[in-house]
C-alpha cells in the first residue's frame, strides 16, 4: 500500500480547525479538513500519494469540496487540482513561505464568486444564411458558383468554407461582445474560455460580487427572453473562482 498524504483542494482564511465532511475524493470517505499556519489554511484530505486521475469524478469532486467550503467562508482560493503534499509541515511550511502571496489573493477575492454563462445558436441554417447575406464577397463567388457551366468549382467551394468560417467566426465575437456588454456593469472582470462546435458563441466566465449576483440573474433573465427564438443560454454559478485565480504549487517547493 502507498504511503498517505495531503490532496489539497483550496485555501481560506482561518486559524481554526475546521471538518467538512467525509466528502474527499477517492471514493474511500475521507474527512476534509483545514491545516493551518496563523490565519491561513489549506483545505486537505488524505489520499495516496500517487497521482490522482484527471477524470470526470475526480475533477467534480474537487469542485465541490470547494463549493462546500465556500458556504462558509467569503474568500477562497482554488489550488490546482491534483495537488497533493506529503505531510501536513509540508503545506504548514508553504503557507509561512507564500503567506503574502495568498493573503493578497485572499483580500483581492473576497465576497466575490464566478458566474458561467454559455450561448447556443437555436437555428444554425439561419445563422449560416445571415453569415452569407452579411457577406458581399461569399455572395458574389456564391453567384458565380451556381452560374459555372462546367461544374468545375471545387476550389471554389473550398475557399467558400474558408470565408464562411472565418464570417461565423467574426459573428461569434460580435455576439459575444453583446452579452458581454450586457453583463460588464455587474462584473469585476471577464474571460472568454473556448467556444465549442458550431453552435456555440460564447464561453464565458464572470467575476462578480456576491451581493450582485441577483442583478446578474435579472440581466441573464432578459437576455433568455429577449433572445428567446434565436438564442439557449446556459448559467452556472455561484462557482469557485477556477478562472481568475488558480493557486499552483510545483512539486520542487515541498522540499524546501
Amino acid at each position: 500500500m502507498g504511503k498517505d498524504g495531503k490532496y489539497i483542494y483550496c485555501i481560506t482564511e482561518t486559524g481554526q480547525e475546521r471538518n467538512f465532511g467525509p466528502i474527499g475524493i477517492g471514493q474511500r470517505g475521507d474527512e476534509v479538513l483545514t491545516i493551518g499556519c496563523d490565519d491561513l489554511s489549506m483545505v486537505v484530505s488524505t489520499c495516496l500519494t500517487t497521482v490522482v486521475s484527471t477524470n470526470r469524478e475526480n475533477m467534480l469532486g474537487h469542485q465541490k469540496v470547494i463549493e462546500k467550503v465556500m458556504n462558509e467562508f467569503d474568500s477562497v482560493l482554488p489550488v490546482r487540482f491534483g495537488t497533493v503534499a506529503s505531510s501536513a509541515d509540508e503545506i504548514r511550511n508553504l503557507l509561512d513561505r507564500r503567506y503574502r502571496e495568498f493573503k493578497s489573493a485572499l483580500t483581492d477575492m473576497d465576497h466575490k464568486v464566478e458566474l458561467g454563462v454559455k450561448g447556443m445558436w437555436k437555428n444554425m441554417s439561419a445563422v449560416f444564411d445571415e453569415v452569407v447575406e452579411g457577406d458581399k464577397g461569399i455572395k458574389s463567388l456564391k453567384q458565380r458558383i451556381s452560374n459555372d457551366p462546367t461544374g468545375n468549382n471545387t476550389q471554389a467551394k473550398i475557399e467558400i468554407g474558408k470565408m464562411v468560417e472565418h464570417a461565423l467566426k467574426s459573428k461569434k465575437e460580435q455576439e459575444a461582445q453583446a452579452v458581454v456588454d450586457a453583463l460588464r456593469s455587474t462584473a469585476f472582470d471577464h474571460k472568454l474560455n473556448k467556444t465549442i462546435g458550431d453552435e456555440m458563441f460564447i464561453n464565458a466566465a464572470f467575476l462578480t460580487s456576491k451581493g450582485r449576483e441577483k442583478e446578474f440573474d435579472n440581466i441573464m433573465d432578459d437576455l433568455s427572453d429577449e433572445y428567446r427564438d434565436r438564442i439557449k443560454f446556459m448559467y452556472a454559478g455561484p462557482l469557485p473562482v477556477f478562472n481568475f485565480v488558480n493557486i499552483v504549487i510545483y512539486p520542487e517547493e515541498w522540499e524546501k
